[in-house]
C-alpha cells in the first residue's frame, strides 16, 4: 500500500498550483496588508516572508496578524500607523510556531508528510520551470519562486486514496481517538481583546477560537479565515466588542449592523483611540465611495449581504461546520475539504448537542502516518 501510495513527489501534488506573493522581512506590516487584499482570492490567505539570502524562506503572515499586531498592546491601539509601519518580522512567531519550511519538489510525499507533523504549519515548495509564477507578476509588484503545500493538500490526496485505508474509513472519529477535548475557546459576553492570544495559537494551529455558552453549546467561532475577509479597520471591533458581536460584526463586515457601528465607535472614544477611530472612518467612507462607484449588478450583489427586516444573526453561510462523535472518518475527511477548513467541532447528540472537542487535519495526518507504518 505504502510504495503505490506514495510513489509521487510533492511536486504532483502542486500542479496548477499558483505562486505565493513574497515580500522582505523590512517590508512594512501595511503593505502586506494591502497587499494581500489586492491579491487573487485564491493566494488570498497570506504572503510569503523571505530573507535576504536567496531563495530564503522565513515566515508566512496575513491579515489575520496584522490584526493581532494592531490590538498587541494599548500603544499599537493608540498608534495604529505606526504600529503598520513596523516590519513584516513584527509578525512572526518568536516560538516557532506556525513553522514555514521548504521542502525539495522532488520529496516524497512521505516526507512532505513527515515535514508537517514534525510541526511545520506549511511547506513552501519551489516552483519548477514552467510553473506558474509569472501569473502573479504585477499584484502589487510583488512576485515569488514558491507555492504553498499545506495539511489541506495532503488530505485531499489521501482521500483520492482512501479505498486503501477501508479499515479505518468507515470507523467513527471517536473510535479513532481523534477527538480532541481540548480546544481554543472564550465565552460570548468575554472581551475579543481578550482573545488575541487565542487568535494568534488559531493561526498556527490552523483552527479557531469557539465561543460556547455557559452550559456548553457552541455559539460560533472566531475562525482567522473570516478575520483575513476584513481589513485592519477590524481592529477597532476587536478593541472594543465582545466576542458575540464581533462575531456579528466580521459575517456582515461592510454592511454590519449600526448598532454594532455604533458600539465601536463609543468604546473608541470612551478608551481615547482616537487614531484608531479616525483610521475606521477613514476606511468607511472609502469603501462607501467604491460602493457607490459600483455598478446595478454589483449593488445588489452587495445588498444581499445586509440583514433583513432590521435584525441580524449569523449567516448560515459562516455557521461553524460541526460533525458528531459517530461520524465516520471518510465523511469528516469530505465535510472539512467541501467546506475549505481545516477542523470539525464535534458536537455530542447524546448530551443535548453540547461542544464534545474538534477534529483537526493534523491529527487525520497522524492517523495516515500510522497506518502507513
Amino acid at each position: 500500500m505504502a510504495v503505490s501510495l506514495l510513489a509521487n513527489d510533492v511536486s504532483d501534488l502542486c500542479i496548477g498550483k499558483p505562486a505565493v506573493r513574497a515580500l522582505p522581512l523590512s517590508a512594512a506590516a501595511g503593505d502586506l496588508a494591502a497587499t494581500v487584499r489586492k491579491g487573487p482570492r485564491a493566494a488570498a490567505a497570506a504572503c510569503i516572508a523571505v530573507g535576504p539570502a536567496r531563495g530564503a524562506v522565513v515566515g508566512r503572515a496575513g491579515l489575520a496578524d496584522v490584526l493581532c499586531l494592531l490590538c498587541s498592546s494599548p500603544d499599537a491601539l493608540a498608534r495604529p500607523g505606526a504600529a503598520l509601519a513596523r516590519p513584516v518580522s513584527a509578525l512572526l512567531p518568536k516560538d516557532g510556531a506556525g513553522e514555514v519550511r521548504r521542502v525539495d519538489p522532488r520529496s516524497s510525499v512521505l516526507e512532505a508528510l513527515d515535514a508537517i507533523l514534525s510541526g511545520a504549519q506549511v511547506l513552501a515548495v519551489p516552483l519548477r520551470n514552467g510553473g506558474r509564477k509569472k501569473q502573479l507578476t504585477g499584484v502589487a509588484g510583488v512576485t515569488s519562486d514558491f507555492c504553498w503545500l499545506t495539511q489541506e493538500d495532503l488530505v485531499r490526496y489521501f482521500l483520492n486514496s482512501i479505498s486503501l485505508f477501508y479499515h479505518v474509513a468507515a470507523r467513527s472519529v471517536s473510535s479513532l481517538g481523534l477527538v480532541r477535548p481540548d480546544f481554543l475557546s472564550m465565552r460570548p459576553d468575554e472581551a475579543a481583546l481578550s482573545a488575541v492570544p487565542l487568535i494568534r495559537c488559531a493561526i498556527a494551529t490552523e483552527t479557531a477560537v469557539a465561543v460556547v455558552s455557559a452550559d456548553g453549546h457552541l455559539v460560533g467561532e472566531i475562525s482567522t479565515a473570516h478575520l483575513a475577509a476584513c481589513d485592519e479597520t477590524a481592529a477597532a471591533a476587536i478593541a472594543t466588542l465582545s466576542a458575540a458581536d464581533l462575531m456579528a460584526y466580521i459575517d456582515y463586515f461592510g454592511s454590519p449592523p449600526e448598532h454594532i457601528l455604533r458600539a465601536i465607535k463609543t468604546g473608541l472614544k470612551a478608551k481615547g483611540l482616537d487614531a484608531m477611530l479616525e483610521l475606521m472612518e477613514d476606511e468607511t467612507m472609502t469603501s462607501f465611495s467604491l460602493s457607490s462607484s459600483s455598478s446595478d449588478e454589483d449593488t445588489g450583489r452587495a445588498h444581499l449581504r445586509r440583514p433583513s427586516s432590521g435584525s441580524f444573526g449569523r449567516r448560515s453561510t459562516e455557521e461553524p461546520v460541526v460533525c458528531s462523535p459517530a461520524s465516520s472518518l471518510v465523511a469528516v475527511m469530505v465535510q472539512a475539504l467541501a467546506h475549505r477548513v481545516s477542523y470539525l467541532w464535534v458536537l455530542d447528540e447524546e448530551d443535548d448537542c453540547r461542544l464534545a472537542g474538534i477534529v483537526t487535519f493534523a491529527d487525520i495526518l497522524r492517523l495516515f502516518r500510522e497506518q502507513l507504518q
